[in-house]
């Protein structure tokens, strides 16, 4: 395993610290005693339904417990997760019912 020059981490590491800050004062700072336009309220209600798909979609097509190879446990339990959520509307039910398909898969398959 190579290691990352401490340098390089910290510049790093101090980079995303501004620009999330830089982000976030952008709609604070900015525009924090105004009202926003009715179409940017409109995309950004969007932007946490696509936060959770983003960080899991890796995981599912390429997981690193598999060297990178698809397979069934991961697969089904983001279809069931998917499944759950489509038909209650609730978050906490999809990630526990896709949990739970995981697990279970992998508790019977190994």
């Amino acid at each position: 395993m190579s290691s990352i020059d401490p340098t390089t981490m910290w510049i790093v590491i101090v980079g995303m610290a501004v620009g999330s800050f830089v982000l976030r004062f952008v709609f604070i700072g900015f525009v924090g005693d105004r009202a926003m336009p009715p179409w940017l309220l409109r995309h950004l209600r969007y932007t946490a339904v696509a936060i959770l798909p983003a960080l899991i979609a890796p995981l599912v097509v390429w997981p690193a417990a598999t060297g990178g190879q698809p397979d069934l446990p991961r697969t089904s339990a983001a279809t069931v997760a998917l499944v759950v959520g489509l038909l209650t509307k609730n978050v906490i039910a999809a990630i526990f019912s896709g949990a739970a398909t995981l697990y279970g898969l992998l508790y019977l398959i190994g």
